[in-house]
């Protein structure tokens, strides 16, 4: 028997139980796997409904469990550590034909991906701007923290996770950029305001502020952004 075969057997009821497993008794340990199993496939629902608690909530708990059903036996764990069970839960949902009609949902996934990513990213020491001038500083490039994550959407998506999240207002149509940032240790969505998503972008890419301002485009207020990424601590280095 293959390690592949016990996965697959492990993950999905409708296969059989691999030949020569043994319970205590040296008996076939049907029954068993079949307890075990479903201990697995419970283990790592609850890891999805922990990790997509927005998703979860747009969707119904019983569509959900179904829905990660289908999601586990095609996505067995990588790793041993659970707690970001489901990178590819985003993508999933972009190709599962159940939820098509919801087009916002990967992106929902997408944000609470970030959110978790965010939670377990590396630590940083936080650093001012002061002592540059205004001129200086616009040749300067930003380095975000390692726990910063930029989510770029078509969707309402800060709107949709905050409704059902935060208790935020019904949703309005219309795309939303939104950067995760965690000061201290509770990462938290902070909706970006007109060209923050491509200013952010900018700074990702090396370039230099003035260059990422521009990046802004006409419209684009970069004290509001450059407040909220001072104000999070998120500035982690200055760079020529």
């Amino acid at each position: 028997m293959s390690q592949a075969t016990f996965v697959a057997a492990l993950l999905d009821p409708a296969l059989a139980v691999p030949e020569g497993l043994l319970d205590p008794e040296g008996q076939p340990a049907g029954r068993r796997f079949d307890v075990y199993r479903n201990n697995v496939a419970g283990g790592l629902t609850k890891a999805l409904e922990a990790g997509f608690p927005a998703v979860r909530k747009l969707v119904g708990d019983q569509f959900f469990a179904a829905m990660a059903g289908v999601f586990l036996r095609a996505h067995p764990p990588q790793s041993r550590i659970l707690m970001l069970y489901g990178s590819e839960f985003p993508a999933f949902l972009g190709a599962f034909q159940p939820v098509a009609h919801l087009g916002y949902l990967p992106d929902v996934a997408r944000l609470e991906q970030a959110v978790r990513e965010s939670y377990h990213a590396a630590d940083h020491v936080a650093v001012p701007l002061a002592g540059l001038t205004p001129e200086a500083l616009l040749e300067r490039r930003l380095r975000l923290a390692p726990s910063a994550r930029l989510v770029r959407s078509r969707w309402p998506v800060h709107a949709i996770w905050a409704a059902n999240m935060a208790g935020g207002p019904a949703p309005v149509a219309g795309g939303q950029d939104v950067l995760v940032l965690r000061r201290g240790f509770d990462p938290e969505p902070h909706l970006l305001p007109f060209g923050g998503g491509d200013f952010v972008a900018a700074l990702g890419q090396g370039q230099t502020l003035g260059a990422a301002i521009d990046a802004g485009g006409d419209g684009f207020d970069a004290g509001a952004v450059l407040g909220l990424l001072l104000g999070q601590e998120a500035i982690a280095e200055v760079m020529e």
